[in-house]
């Protein structure tokens, strides 16, 4: 017999039954049930904001990440920011919708008239097949971020905007490869065809910064030179240039200007180069 029976002469039958530590998170009741983590859903994680296009004039809506939502977990030896859940990075380049023009949201302003007309003979009205997704898979975002990429080229963008675009090309082409299932069929070819890619969005991003670090005044694609130039480190050593990096990690070690932290991380990238370079193997 419930401890609270009886309780329907008082009027409050449908209480007889009832788990006392259900609020407590008693398992199997269904409280607890409600009070369980829900699954993750990216599209909460999002908001519609709107813009107006530097190129055609015209207003639209795109999804970017709400402030405070991503939770970081850390960073990549290269400072490729890593969050619980979803990568932000997949949000970072807005599409204009009515006429193709893409940037990265820190260089999606107004442009001047040479610009714009570059665009709009060379981008707006040829695009196609860009997906508008309330949520975007891998596969939408490096799409887009390529797109930003040619507008780069078309309207004769700085180095520095074409090279941080690549860099997080990379970032994102990182990110789909650590999220392939293992248990896919073409697993390791998939595997290796993304590794190849990212390991060329790298290439071009190394060499568009030090093109920019070279004609450009810092701060560079909001970074300063300190940061350039352990970001030119991590790349060389990628790309198996260790004297490149040795070379850029001793600046950094030397600079009277880098802080403790770069300088930290500068230090434990020597030790991974010297590692690499003993083992002649590929800089991860």
């Amino acid at each position: 017999m419930s401890i609270l029976s009886g309780l329907s002469s008082m009027g409050l039958g449908k209480l007889e039954d009832a788990d006392i530590y259900s609020e407590s998170g008693k398992p199997g009741s269904k409280d607890s049930a409600e009070q369980q983590e829900k699954p993750f859903d990216e599209n909460e994680m999002l908001l519609d904001k709107h813009a107006e296009c530097p190129v055609c004039d015209k207003k639209f809506t795109y999804r970017a990440v709400k402030t405070g939502r991503a939770r970081s977990v850390g960073q990549d030896v290269d400072l490729r920011p890593k969050y619980d859940k979803f990568d932000p990075l997949k949000y970072d380049v807005i599409v204009c919708p009515h006429c193709g023009y893409a940037a990265m949201s820190k260089y999606f302003v107004r442009l001047p008239a040479a610009q714009v007309k570059l665009v709009r003979e060379g981008i707006c009205g040829r695009v196609y097949g860009v997906a508008n997704n309330p949520v975007l898979s891998y596969d939408d975002a490096i799409r887009r971020y390529k797109l930003a990429i040619a507008s780069c080229i078309v309207k004769k963008a700085k180095d520095s905007e074409k090279a941080y675009c690549c860099l997080k090309l990379a970032w994102v082409i990182r990110g789909k490869k650590e999220s392939l299932p293992v248990d896919i069929p073409e697993y390791d070819q998939e595997n290796k065809k993304l590794s190849r890619d990212e390991n060329e969005a790298l290439r071009m991003a190394f060499e568009g910064f030090i093109n920019a670090r070279q004609k450009e005044s810092f701060p560079i694609a909001g970074m300063d030179e300190t940061t350039i130039d352990y970001l030119l480190a991590v790349q060389a050593a990628r790309l198996g240039s260790f004297d490149v990096a040795q070379k850029m990690i001793s600046e950094i070690l030397m600079s009277r200007s880098a802080n403790n932290r770069i300088k930290d991380r500068a230090r434990n990238l020597k030790d991974m180069v010297l590692e690499q370079m003993k083992m002649k193997g590929e800089f991860s």
